[in-house]
C-alpha cells in the first residue's frame, strides 16, 4: 500500500481554546510559570508542556511543526521565519570548525551562497557535485565529511535525487543525509527512502497563497531539541523564529495541500507534455525523457503527482525575457520569483534565484540563458492556458530559436 501522508495531517484533531475549530492563536512573547522551580526545568529543557518564550517554541509553532512531522513522518519538528532560516541551523548543528559537506552543485542559490561564501569563514567546507552521478559523490566524501546535502528535485534544473542510494551511500561513511523537500511536498517523503533530516521553504508549495515566509525541519526528536536548546542549539540561539500568527496562516493553508498538489501536478505535466510535443526542450520529471523519469517513479506517493515544476529553454535570455513579459501582459501567469502560487510564476534562474551560482559554473551544470523556470498555478482549463501560451510563443519568435530534443 502507498504512503498516504495527507492522511496524516487529516487525523490530526486541533480545538481551539473555547472550542474553536482553529486552534487559537498565541499572541505572547513570554509565559507565566506557576513556581520558580518549573522555570528553572523549563530552562533546563525537563519540563515537557511548558513554554518558556516565543523564541524557543510557542503553542501555535508547535500545532503547524507537529502537523509537517505528521506529513514528513518524523518524530517532531522545528518551524522557522524562513526556509534559509530552516536550512542555516541544521548545518551548523551538524558541523563545526574542519568539518566537510557534500552537496548538490544544483540547489536553491540561498543554499548555495551560504555553502559557498559563508560557512568558509567558520571552516567549515563544501564540495558540490552532481547528485545523480554517486561515483562522483562517493569521491567527493572525506574523513572529515559529516553532511550528505541535496534537494529531492533540484532547483532550478530539476534534477532528482536518488535519496535510496544517497542514503545507503551516508550510512556507509556515517553521514547525516539532509533532503530539502521543498518543491515535493506529499510527492515524495524523504525519510521513507533513508533522510536523516528533511527541510522545507514553507513559503512555497506549503502555504501556497505567497503571504508568508517560513521554513521547517522535520527530524528526530533529538535532533530538534539538539536545535532548541538554550544554550547551543543553533535554532534557539540564531533566533529565526516563526511568529504565532503566521503559523497559524499556514497551518490552515496546509490542510489543503494534497487537492493543491494534485491540481497543480495535472496543469504541469500537461504543458510540459505539450511543450515537448512543440520541439522545446523541456524538463519535467513526468516525462519519459527526463534522466531520472523512473527513479521519481520509485519514490512518489503516486496519487500527488510529478510536481508543479518544469523548465524550458527557448535559447536566450532575450527571448525569455520578452516571453515572460508578455504572458504576464496576457494575464497568464506573473513574472516573479518563488513558487506555489495559485497562478503560474515564471523567471529566468539565471538572473534571478540562482543568480549567487557563478556563470561559469551555471554553464557546467547546464543552466543555459534561456532556461525559464515555471511554477504551474491551479488553472482550471489549463487547455486554454496552453493555447494562449502558445500564441506569445509565436509572437515572440520562440520557435525559431529554441533549443529543439
Amino acid at each position: 500500500m502507498s504512503y498516504k501522508p495527507a492522511n496524516k495531517i487529516q487525523d490530526l484533531q486541533y480545538f481551539g481554546e473555547f472550542g474553536g475549530v482553529n486552534p487559537s492563536i498565541s499572541d505572547s512573547s513570554t509565559y507565566t510559570f506557576l513556581s520558580a522551580k518549573t522555570m528553572f526545568d523549563t530552562f533546563e529543557g525537563d519540563a515537557d508542556g511548558c513554554y518558556l518564550y516565543s523564541r524557543h517554541s510557542t503553542p501555535s509553532n508547535l500545532y503547524l511543526g507537529e502537523a509537517l512531522a505528521a506529513m514528513e513522518d518524523t518524530e517532531t519538528a522545528n518551524v522557522a521565519a524562513s526556509g534559509m532560516g530552516a536550512i542555516t541551523p541544521v548545518l551548523l548543528q551538524l558541523c563545526e570548525a574542519g568539518d566537510h559537506i557534500v552537496s548538490s552543485r544544483t540547489i536553491y542559490g540561498g543554499t548555495y551562497a551560504f555553502l559557498k561564501n559563508f560557512t568558509p569563514r567558520l571552516g567549515i567546507s563544501t564540495s558540490f557535485v552532481d547528485i545523480t552521478n554517486l561515483e562522483k559523490v562517493a569521491a567527493a566524501i572525506t574523513p572529515k565529511t559529516k553532511v550528505l546535502y541535496c534537494e529531492s528535485v533540484s532547483n532550478p534544473l530539476l534534477e532528482i535525487a536518488d535519496l535510496e542510494a544517497l542514503s545507503a551511500l551516508s550510512r556507509k561513511h556515517n553521514l547525516k543525509l539532509v533532503v530539502d523537500n521543498t518543491f515535493s511536498p506529499l510527492s515524495i517523503t524523504p525519510v521513507k527512502h533513508g533522510a536523516d533530516i528533511v527541510i522545507h521553504s514553507l513559503t512555497k508549495f506549503i502555504n501556497g497563497s505567497s503571504d508568508t515566509v517560513g521554513g521547517v525541519v522535520c527530524g528526530s526528536q533529538e535532533f530538534i531539541d539538539q536545535l532548541r536548546n538554550v544554550n547551543d542549539g543553533a535554532s534557539m540561539l540564531l533566533g529565526s523564529t516563526m511568529d504565532s500568527l503566521r503559523a497559524s496562516s499556514v497551518l490552515k493553508n496546509l490542510r489543503t495541500l494534497h487537492i493543491r498538489m494534485k491540481q497543480h501536478s495535472h496543469n504541469a505535466l500537461y504543458l510540459a507534455t505539450q511543450f515537448q510535443a512543440d520541439g522545446l526542450r523541456t524538463v519535467y520529471p513526468g516525462l519519459i525523457s527526463h534522466p531520472s523519469h523512473e527513479v521519481f517513479k520509485r519514490m512518489m506517493n503516486e496519487e500527488y503527482g510529478f510536481g508543479g515544476m518544469l523548465t524550458i529553454d527557448v535559447g536566450s535570455l532575450d527571448k525569455a525575457n520578452a516571453l515572460m513579459e508578455l504572458m504576464q501582459e496576457r494575464n497568464l501567469g506573473y513574472l516573479a520569483v518563488s513558487l506555489g502560487f495559485y497562478k503560474t510564476l515564471f523567471s529566468a534562474p539565471g538572473t534571478s534565484t540562482s543568480s549567487e551560482i557563478p556563470e561559469e559554473e551555471q554553464v557546467e551544470m547546464g543552466l543555459t540563458d534561456g532556461l525559464i523556470r515555471f511554477s504551474v498555478g491551479l488553472d482550471n482549463d489549463i487547455e486554454r492556458t496552453y493555447q494562449e501560451m502558445k500564441k506569445c510563443m509565436y509572437e515572440v519568435g520562440v520557435f525559431e530559436t529554441a533549443a529543439v530534443i
